[in-house]
């Protein structure tokens, strides 16, 4: 049987979307079809994700003219927005749930922050974000208050 060619995009592929192993032998039905199902979308998104790929390799890789460095650089900017996004989330925990916002420790364990790190997360401009996105505005207030 012959070995099939592989180029760097196979490896980014590879990297960036791997294919989920199948579910156990001894798995149940609604076990295997689940898996099969997750195993189904991640080999669509890799065919799409491949000629996208392709296309931008061939094309020159704009913005940086490489397809890996153009991966990199996507991921950078997919950890800031992640960063953003659990800040708004640390916000809300703390600014509008009541009657008591979620206790420090807790959100600082799910971040992975110290609780020092967790109480100075989050500025009024990620409150005012979460109040805009929600319709409404925090418990106390205070952050917004002009």
């Amino acid at each position: 049987m012959e070995k099939m060619k592989r180029d760097r995009i196979d490896d980014i592929l590879d990297i960036v979307l791997p294919i989920p192993e199948s579910a156990p032998a001894g798995a149940d039905e609604p076990t295997r079809a689940s898996r099969e199902a997750v195993r189904e979308e991640v080999v669509r998104q890799r065919e799409i994700f491949e000629r996208f790929l392709r296309v931008a390799d061939a094309g020159g890789a704009e913005p940086h003219g490489d397809i890996l460095v153009n991966e990199i650089d996507r991921a950078r900017t997919e950890m800031r927005e992640a960063e953003d996004r659990m800040r708004m989330l640390i916000a809300y925990g703390r600014e509008f749930i009541a009657p008591q916002p979620y206790p420090l420790k807790m959100l600082a364990a799910a971040a992975g922050m110290s609780i020092s790190g967790t109480r100075g997360a989050y500025t009024d401009d990620e409150v005012r974000a979460v109040a805009d996105r929600i319709g409404r505005r925090p418990v106390q207030d205070r952050a917004l208050a002009d």
